[in-house]
């Protein structure tokens, strides 16, 4: 399946789901970490049963502090 994270696309197994997207970029410890789905935003509730189709877009922000 082709995703498009972070506007770079990637090919991925059909079974991923956000959830594991967001360990692929974000590490075990997802704190400050928000995720959208085709520009809607995915509650981190709903990572582990939300699953992109095939074209999906998908953007892992990370919360930065600063100064």
């Amino acid at each position: 399946m082709h995703l498009v994270v972070n506007a770079v696309a990637s090919t991925v197994d059909d079974s991923i789901t956000v959830a594991d997207v967001v360990q692929q970029l974000a590490g075990p410890d997802p704190r400050g970490v928000a995720v959208a789905l085709n520009g809607d935003v995915v509650p981190r509730s709903r990572w582990a049963d939300t699953r992109p189709s095939d074209g999906d877009h998908v953007e892992v922000l990370t919360a930065v502090q600063g100064g």
